[in-house]
């Protein structure tokens, strides 16, 4: 009887827990709202095409602070780019989407060397792509592959690891167009 209560309130404990780390990141990501005007930094990323929230006439655009504020994840990946294995650390592109309500079945991206290539809307939402703004702990520049490079978090779904997927992982993205 006593080991059966102990696993009920384990249980309970447990329940508890998850709700409480569901409210807050759910909190934290309703928290983010797009300044109404421009971003005062360097403008790094233009989301535009059917969005509902904008600080311009026809997009969203974001300069680094802006990006950083949203909330951080990481995940370890291997890429036929880099010799090891490395931690890809920024915000989640479905956040980003939400934030701005984005509505589509498409995404096209565009990086600063004219690089353009259409990626499924719902890629953001099943795998977690990463919109990386640092490997391993350091900001990424232009020269890195930066400010923004897309990741797929290719070790927790293997079956990514094709040039299909890999072709979407734009590195010095500027720009999305959702469509």
């Amino acid at each position: 009887m006593k080991n059966l209560l102990l696993a009920s309130a384990a249980r309970f404990w447990l329940c508890g827990a998850a709700l409480f780390l569901l409210q807050a990141l759910t909190q934290s990501l309703a928290a983010f709202e797009l300044p109404k005007e421009a971003p005062q930094g360097a403008v790094i990323l233009t989301v535009s095409g059917n969005i509902g929230v904008k600080n311009s006439a026809d997009a969203a655009l974001f300069d680094a602070a802006l990006l950083d504020g949203l909330p951080q994840h990481s995940f370890i990946a291997t890429t036929p780019w880099l010799k090891n294995p490395a931690t890809f650390t920024g915000p989640l592109l479905k956040d980003v989407l939400q934030a701005l309500k984005a509505r589509g079945t498409n995404l096209r991206a565009l990086a600063l060397n004219d690089y353009k290539i259409d990626i499924p809307l719902d890629d953001a939402f099943k795998f977690d792509v990463i919109l990386t703004r640092k490997v391993d702990g350091h900001v990424l520049t232009v020269r890195e592959k930066g400010p923004i490079f897309m990741m797929y978090p290719f070790e927790r779904f293997p079956q990514l690891k094709t040039d299909a997927y890999y072709s979407r992982c734009v590195w010095q993205l500027t720009s999305l167009r959702v469509e």
